[in-house]
């Protein structure tokens, strides 16, 4: 297995990028292959650790490509005319079977429209969707749309809950997940058109195309361990990703302060770290990794635009996981099914 790894893309690349893939390497059974502009990436190597990259690992490599795609880029326009940024060359490599998935922390535009375009989506799906996984009571809750489609129809979303259905029992095998769309109520009637004609599509098809549909469930219910996934289009999506994000830094930073803020805090601390260690890796979001971008025919991974190493290396890990699991394989063979 080789997994691609854009070196260019993201906020804090090429450095987090080299040191995530660098941590994660012996981590892996796959190889990983870093895109970029090969000779800033082989001196940023030797700088961090006084060693050339063979050195390092025979498994990790490097892949050059002289272009970058930036933030401001227009993504369609980007991808049809910078054929050499570490991107293009990534959905090249992955369509052309050099590689077998691939991740980016760039252009979260382009990176939707180069998977669409250069990689194409699975037959029967009119819109592939971000999947993110976020932590829930006791189990993970996965997040779909995340960000790709600020504008949907019913049908999309329609789409999202077979996904995820197919995703959930196929890699963390639950048989019958199951699936809420998120409102503003848990009422039938509540929330704006799409949401409400989204409900009674969803009402009507889910027997026939097997999804374990829960009805509406409230943003304050979503990580009750109930739900297995949560859908809605990608603005309100993103916008949920975020906050619940944010919300998990602040609970993780105030618990910190209040923890350590006089010294028999501290020493009353000691006994209970274990478990306020165990709290806390729970509540980061960055040990679940990048999302998975479903539906089209090859594993593709949108990293944090802001990942550091750290996420850069759970989400190595995590897209190896994707491909053993064959989780793009299984949802072509689900979809030619309908």
């Amino acid at each position: 297995m080789n997994i691609l790894l854009d070196a260019m893309g993201g906020d804090n690349a090429p450095d987090a990028n080299i040191k995530g893939a660098v941590k994660a390497i012996n981590q892996l059974k796959a190889e990983v292959t870093l895109i970029g502009k090969e000779e800033i990436l082989r001196n940023k190597i030797k700088e961090f650790y006084g060693k050339e990259l063979e050195e390092i690992s025979t498994r990790l490599k490097i892949k050059n490509a002289e272009e970058t795609i930036e933030m401001e880029d227009q993504p369609t326009l980007a991808i049809k005319h910078k054929k050499n940024s570490s991107m293009v060359v990534g959905f090249k490599m992955l369509k052309e079977g050099e590689g077998d998935v691939f991740i980016s922390a760039g252009n979260s535009g382009a990176l939707l429209a180069g998977a669409t375009l250069l990689v194409g989506r699975i037959k029967g799906i009119d819109r592939p969707a971000l999947a993110g996984i976020l932590p829930a009571y006791k189990s993970q809750l996965l997040l779909i749309d995340a960000g790709s489609n600020t504008n949907c129809k019913p049908i999309n979303l329609l789409q999202f809950a077979q996904m995820s259905t197919i995703y959930l029992r196929n890699t963390f095998g639950i048989e019958k997940p199951a699936i809420g769309l998120l409102n503003i109520g848990t009422e039938e009637t509540k929330g704006n058109e799409l949401v409400k004609e989204s409900y009674q599509l969803l009402k009507e098809k889910s027997e026939e195309l097997n999804i374990n549909f829960v009805g509406n469930v409230e943003g304050r219910d979503a990580f009750s361990g109930k739900i297995d996934a949560i859908v809605t289009d990608g603005f309100t999506g993103n916008v949920f990703l975020k906050t619940t994000e944010g919300l998990g830094k602040f609970v993780k930073r105030t618990l910190t302060e209040s923890l350590t803020q006089s010294l028999i805090s501290k020493i009353c601390t000691i006994p209970c770290l274990p478990a306020i260690n165990r709290f806390k890796k729970t509540m980061d979001y960055k040990s679940y990794g990048g999302a998975l971008f479903l539906g089209v025919k090859k594993p593709v991974v949108k990293a944090h635009g802001s990942s550091d190493e750290k996420l850069f290396e759970y989400t190595l890990k995590q897209a190896e996981k994707f491909v053993e699991n064959k989780a793009v394989d299984k949802m072509i063979e689900e979809f030619e099914k309908n």
